[in-house]
């Protein structure tokens, strides 16, 4: 059997449109879990900055709303992405809210802590995880990095 790979899986957009990441084989995907009433909620500017500046080059920026973590992302679907798009006019792609830690966290997040062990899950919200054109895992860095940090962007660039 086949090594199961990021394009193995399927979120809903924040509109209930399948999103298989199949769609995405051959280009970057930065996978975040994200949260509207964080201390970290500003980072969506840093990804929607990602998404101008590398997104026509292949990258995709993809938020998962989550709120596992403080339950700081208590909102609807439709909530959420009024507040992205009015707060941060965020454009880039946007999963219908999930569970990210835990027996019951969406299937890729369940991947991610096999590929990456415990150490791996995400401790908080806007932790990210670079997965590279293959499908692999190319990169994983906590709420604290900012998005568009040095290790985040070059490892971006190396995979575009």
């Amino acid at each position: 059997m086949a090594e199961a790979t990021a394009y193995d899986f399927e979120f809903h957009s924040i509109d209930g449109v399948p999103l298989p990441l199949a769609q995405f084989r051959g280009k970057p995907v930065l996978v975040v879990n994200t949260a509207s009433f964080c201390g970290y909620t500003p980072q969506y500017r840093g990804l929607q900055a990602l998404h101008e500046r590398y997104g026509g080059r292949g990258l995709v920026v993809l938020g998962v709303p989550s709120n596992d973590f403080g339950a700081q992302e208590p909102g609807t679907p439709a909530e959420i992405k009024t507040f992205c798009e009015t707060n941060y006019r965020v454009s880039f792609a946007l999963a219908a809210k999930e569970r990210v830690i835990g027996d019951r966290a969406h299937p890729l997040y369940r991947w991610i802590a096999d590929e990456l062990g415990e150490a791996g899950q995400p401790r908080w919200n806007f932790h990210k995880y670079l997965i590279g054109p293959d499908g692999g895992l190319a990169g994983s860095w906590p709420s604290s990095v900012d998005p568009q940090a040095p290790e985040i962007t070059q490892e971006i660039e190396r995979l575009l």
